[in-house]
């Protein structure tokens, strides 16, 4: 297998393929000696992985024939290049069509066209290939987008996961000991005691019968069909400014003033002149503007009147144009960037405006919650975004005194971090939590080892509050490495530190599923069989997904009993080292 990149996500892919799938693997990248590439170079020299590094400057056809794409079983481009990864993939296409690809592309609806392209390229060079074959050729995966659910579920306590499969929605909460589950469960992904003999670490995909009676439970309940989406709802509190905003509370007091002295010259015309009050008024307005005629045959009560109420008339004029003005200034600041609103609380903060902040970002607002943005850059690609949905962004560096502050991050419930420095996302969660002890954080740290680190000093230190570290790497490379290996991951979940994967595995000439019982093929601590599928091979297709309108086809928590032969697929919640088993038809 080949990868072309030398960035995190080319790193834990690499480790994935080689020490869970036992592949050989050929890294194409600028330099051994910048980026990754050190590190990658070590998983050969000191690891004694089966690695094999090729530096070339230009991704020409020269690289990929000497990176042996030709005879290559798979090929992943991990580059935030969309345009170098496209160029890239159509040349290996018409290097070898039967290659399989995985290419990073971060704008979906192009990867969507893209996917189509180069699988119709496959088509034409190779019509001996069967159907299922190409249509399992090239799979497009935008590392935020795949990362961005499990980040949205850490920062947002009490909103759970979600995984669409077949039409239908499975939604990952936690249980506390001897609470229900609101919808129908489909297993236990984790377990987890708070005794303090224990380090509150969970075990994922624990035996049923051996689950602990005191200890919190993480679950996956069906809940329902996937519903079509709607408009995008307006954030709680975050609505559009009403008009009284457009303007300073002293304009409008003076505009309240002049309001008044024409309502109490009116009452006074008509007191003096004995008109009726309709008449009154508007002998009064002609007097503010100018163009009513001198009362010379009236008395000297309304003469003066009518002197005060001219002079009255003087101050519209001003007070007009600061009011175009000034709604001129808020006019132009709503379309730029709206500042957080007063009295805000129970926000979250999210730091850091690139590719993952915006997908997060995106999240967070179909899911209706309060967010306020901080980004030191104005022309982040996030600014945009949340220019568009009326999200309040605070332009500066979150290290630096005063910016958390105009976030209100007092007042916060979960501060994330997502900048693309480490040292920056760790110094404003500590910043954070020296004025909000309880602020829950979550962090993108791009070291694993110094997550981890990281995650276990901070929740001995703040202990009544929330931490989670989290990698883009690490949670999107378990998606690439199962489509390099030709398997459909259909969704990711971040349980803790760790990650499992929901993907569809065949049972036809797998020896740890083909001829036994579903109850006979569980492995604890490894995967569950979640469904089984009940349409005929030709009717399937590699995601699962379903035309609209059709109902499901997938058997839920099936009976212990069934057992799986030849033509069945089954979904399965795996660790991955348990997905790479059952690739295999092998233990780990």
């Amino acid at each position: 297998m080949v990868i072309c990149g030398d960035d995190a996500l080319a790193h834990r892919l690499t480790v994935e393929l080689t020490r869970l799938y036992g592949q050989r693997v050929t890294v194409v990248l600028p330099s051994a000696e910048r980026g990754h590439g050190p590190q990658i170079q070590a998983l050969a020299t000191e690891h004694g992985l089966p690695v094999e590094v090729v530096e070339a400057a230009v991704l020409d056809h020269a690289a990929l024939a000497a990176a042996g794409v030709r005879n290559a079983v798979a090929l992943a481009l991990t580059s935030e290049d969309d345009q170098a990864n496209i160029h890239v993939a159509l040349r290996a296409r018409r290097i070898n069509p039967a290659l399989r690809l995985t290419v990073r592309v971060y704008n979906r609806k192009l990867g969507r066209r893209v996917e189509q392209l180069l699988d119709r390229a496959a088509a034409a060079r190779r019509p001996d290939l069967p159907p299922a074959a190409l249509e399992a050729s090239t799979t497009v995966l935008s590392a935020s987008a795949t990362a961005a659910p499990a980040l949205v579920a850490a920062t947002v306590a009490g909103l759970s996961h979600v995984v669409p499969v077949d039409g239908q929605l499975l939604r990952v909460t936690e249980v506390a000991p001897g609470a229900a589950v609101a919808g129908r469960e489909v297993a236990t992904l984790a377990a987890r005691t708070d005794r303090p003999e224990h380090d509150r670490a969970e075990e994922l995909l624990p035996d049923p019968a051996l689950l602990p009676p005191d200890g919190r439970r993480t679950v996956l309940e069906l809940v329902g069909r996937v519903q079509a989406p709607g408009r995008p709802r307006r954030l709680p509190g975050l609505s559009a400014p009403p008009l009284g905003a457009l303007f300073s509370r002293r304009l409008r007091w003076a505009l309240a003033a002049l309001a008044g002295l024409v309502v109490l010259f009116a009452a006074l015309t008509a007191t003096i002149s004995g008109t009726t009050p309709q008449h009154a008024a508007w002998l009064t307005v002609m007097d503010v503007l100018g163009v009513g005629d001198p009362a010379t045959e009236e008395g000297s009560g309304r003469k003066v009147l009518q002197i005060l109420t001219a002079v009255s008339g003087m101050l519209v004029m001003p007070l007009m144009i600061a009011l175009a003005l000034e709604a001129l200034g808020a006019f132009r600041s709503a379309s730029a960037l709206r500042r957080p609103p007063r009295g805000l609380a129970g926000h979250v903060v999210l730091v850091g405006l690139g590719r993952v902040g915006s997908r997060v970002l995106e999240s967070l607002w179909e899911l209706d919650v309060p967010v306020v943005c901080v980004e030191r850059d104005p022309t982040a690609l996030g600014v945009a975004t949340a220019r568009a949905y009326g999200v309040p962004v605070v332009i500066g560096d979150a290290t630096q005194e005063g910016v958390l502050e105009a976030a209100k991050i007092g007042r916060s419930a979960a501060l994330v971090t997502l900048t693309g420095n480490d040292s920056a996302n760790l110094e404003a969660a500590l910043h954070a939590r020296e004025g909000n002890p309880e602020v829950r954080v979550v962090l993108r740290l791009f070291d694993d080892d110094f997550a981890g680190v990281v995650y276990r000093a901070l929740r001995d230190s703040y202990p009544r509050a929330d931490t989670r570290s989290r990698s883009v790497s690490f949670l999107a490379a378990p998606s690439f490495a199962s489509a390099m290996m030709g398997r459909q991951v259909i969704g990711a979940i971040a349980v803790g530190r760790q990650v499992l994967l929901i993907a569809a595995v065949e049972v036809t000439a797998n020896p740890l599923l083909n001829g036994l019982t579903v109850a006979e093929a569980q492995r604890a601590g490894f995967w569950r069989i979640l469904a089984v599928d009940l349409r005929e091979p030709a009717a399937r297709t590699p995601d699962l997904s379903r035309p609209a309108g059709a109902g499901p086809e997938l058997l839920w928590d099936p009976a212990p009993g069934r057992r799986l032969v030849d033509g069945d697929l089954v979904v399965v919640a795996a660790t991955r080292q348990g997905l790479g088993a059952l690739n295999y038809g092998h233990p780990s």
